[in-house]
């Protein structure tokens, strides 16, 4: 990646500058609890490190899905308190995006003082297809740090999104990749460029839409691609049998029939699933094989002997990429999936692989499972971004630090 990274932007000195820093603080909450603080651990090395050196921090970041207004329960108020936490210093919360409060805030700054800007999308100019709208939000975070400020992109879940503060600031400030952005495109040139093999994929996940086109990129290039989650439902269906209850998309069954046709020797599925009789953590489960399913009940997880054969497939791999649970890892009934080819992928890394989990859940489920975080060579922290770039998509988050 021919970008200047955040050592160059030190080594130019930042002592007294505004530094504007897009992070990916989008961590999953329950009620105003972090359930899994990943992402804003993750962050703060390059945060810590710019206000280590005397920079003047402004940190802007989304959560969730607000509707382009404030709306209290995506308010970044926990946010801060966990980043500060974490960075054992004080992290200060505007009221507002680019408001009056931010504004107040970003001038009140002293060297080695961090502000978080409130939810960003709180602004619907963030999101905009209007490029002078994005420009003119662009403009404003701009302001905040001031004219010979910097602009630091971190957040590398966000750098597929053509967003305010992802790719417009870009184009206004001298730009920089973070320490999360540098690491995560050096890891996926690894997975693209001259992967060692045998190279093994395991996909998880829902819909089967969501990850066609990384199947269709990669199912040429890999020695196994292995297939679970409720996306094993529709390739099920496809060779005519009854799924039941399980998820389904109807509409992509021809698709993954013409998937199988073309990569039947890459591309493996389940043996047997764990099925229940309502999607419940207390449901009444059990196992059959995948032509076994009974009818009203839905596959909420593979069953042993997949997990078993998916294991022997990683055994001697020598590049892993996973991406999406096995099931619904969040009941404990319906994580052994999950688990146990997630202990495949860590045996195999202990052996020699390069081992890459690919955000989203299935990095929460590495933390919520309990499995050791060392395990895996690299725990990606943007999920559809990882994607996108598999696909050989342009970003234009990093096409923007390329400029």
């Amino acid at each position: 990646m021919a970008v200047q990274t955040l050592k160059d932007l030190l080594d130019a000195g930042v002592e007294g500058r505004g530094v504007l820093v897009r992070s990916d603080l989008n961590v999953p909450l329950d009620g105003a609890t972090i359930t899994d603080p990943g992402r804003i651990v993750a962050s703060a090395p390059t945060i810590a490190a710019l206000a280590e050196a005397g920079a003047k921090v402004v940190v802007t970041a989304h959560l969730g899905r607000p509707k382009g207004e404030p709306d209290p329960k995506f308010s970044l108020a926990p946010v801060a308190a966990k980043l500060g936490e974490v960075l054992g210093r004080n992290v200060q919360l505007a009221g507002d995006v680019v408001g009056q409060d931010a504004l107040a805030r970003s001038e009140g700054l002293t060297d080695g003082d961090i502000l978080l800007l409130e939810n960003i999308r709180f602004d619907p100019r963030e999101t905009s297809k209007d490029e002078a709208e994005r420009q003119a939000l662009a403009r404003e975070l701009v302001e905040l740090v001031g004219e010979d400020g910097a602009f630091v992109s971190d957040g590398f879940g966000v750098v597929h999104r053509k967003q305010a503060s992802v790719y417009d600031v870009a184009n206004l400030l001298p730009h920089y990749a973070g320490n999360l952005v540098a690491a995560e495109v050096e890891v996926l040139a690894k997975l693209t460029a001259d992967p060692e093999r045998p190279y093994a994929v395991v996909l998880g996940g829902s819909k089967v839409s969501d990850k066609l086109a990384v199947i269709e990129a990669l199912a040429p290039k890999v020695d196994t691609l292995v297939i679970g989650g409720g996306m094993c439902f529709t390739f099920l269906a496809a060779q005519g049998i009854s799924v039941g209850n399980s998820l389904l998309e109807e509409s992509m069954t021809e698709t993954c029939k013409g998937l199988l046709e073309r990569f039947g020797d890459v591309i493996h599925i389940p043996q047997d699933v764990v099925v229940a009789d309502a999607f419940a953590a207390d449901a009444e489960a059990e196992t059959v094989p995948v032509t076994e399913i009974p009818d009203g009940w839905m596959g909420l997880d593979i069953g042993p002997e997949s997990v078993a054969r998916f294991a022997q497939y990683l055994t001697g791999a020598k590049t892993v990429f996973w991406n999406g649970p096995m099931g619904v890892f969040e009941f404990e009934k319906f994580a052994a999936g999950t688990k146990g080819v997630a202990e495949a992928i860590v045996e195999a890394t202990r052996a020699g692989a390069f081992s890459v989990v690919g955000g989203g859940d299935s990095a929460a489920a590495v933390r919520l499972l309990g499995l050791p975080e060392d395990g895996f060579s690299h725990i990606s922290t943007g999920g559809g971004a990882s994607l996108e770039y598999l696909e050989g998509k342009e970003l234009p988050g990093i096409a923007a630090l390329e400029a």
